[in-house]
């Protein structure tokens, strides 16, 4: 269903490359292309599922059609739902489902490739250091997140005087646990970072496409989520 050759990683770290491809484009249907997502998974349609494909893609679409399928299914049927229940849980609950296929997927590939423990404990390892789509989507993964500058590039806060030389280490300590809400990568000290003043979410600049030079002139900014919500039934 990707449009391209069938993709078979055989190794623990392509397993592990094309979960996170799978994740990337699932996050990306969650939150920044929420809208689409939403529109997209209409209830007066058949049963749709959510992939999430290694070029960080994602699709809605209905189940393979051959019995068994090439790959492990995701949850079948997320359109139904989506008008009996407030959208917050209802992306919530797909998250969930996308986590569990994920896990599957990559699963399915260290069987038919062989992994052994060793294999299939380090595969685990290597997934479970990064916050599951549910963290990401409800935000559960952001142990702390200041209340401070709304906008934040430590790259043009660099220290004056000796005094504040330990200015950076302090802010990757603070901000170590922060989370992009659009691609769920860890905060990083050298990187251009937003916050929506609705949500409360941090993003990548370059994941919402916002630079450091047109943040000068938002006043209040809202994430492409926010932007997009409006009052639905």
């Amino acid at each position: 269903m990707d449009g391209g050759a069938p993709y078979n990683p055989r190794t623990v770290e392509e397993v592990f490359m094309d979960f996170k491809g799978r994740r990337a484009g699932l996050i990306k249907a969650l939150t920044t292309d929420v809208e689409e997502f939403y529109q997209q998974c209409d209830p007066e349609k058949e049963n749709l599922c959510l992939y999430g494909f290694p070029s960080e893609q994602w699709e809605v679409n209905l189940p393979a059609e051959e019995v068994p399928p090439e790959l492990p299914e995701p949850a079948l049927g997320i359109n139904f739902a989506r008008d009996g229940m407030q959208e917050k849980d209802w992306l919530s609950l797909v998250a969930v489902h996308s986590d569990v296929w994920l896990l599957s997927v990559a699963f399915y590939f260290g069987a038919r490739f062989g992994f052994d423990k060793t294999d299939r404990k380090r595969l685990f390892n290597m997934i479970n250091d990064l916050p599951t789509i549910f963290e990401v989507v409800t935000g559960t993964a952001k142990k702390q997140r200041s209340s401070e500058p709304q906008i934040k590039s430590t790259k043009a806060v660099q220290s004056k005087d000796e005094d504040e030389e330990g200015l950076d280490e302090e802010d990757e300590e603070e901000h170590g646990e922060t989370l992009c809400g659009a691609c769920g990568e860890n905060y990083a000290s050298d990187e251009f970072w937003i916050c929506c003043d609705i949500c409360e979410k941090w993003f990548h600049g370059k994941c919402v496409k916002i630079t450091p030079a047109r943040a000068e002139h938002i006043k209040q900014y809202k994430c492409p989520s926010c932007s997009n919500k409006r009052i639905r039934p």
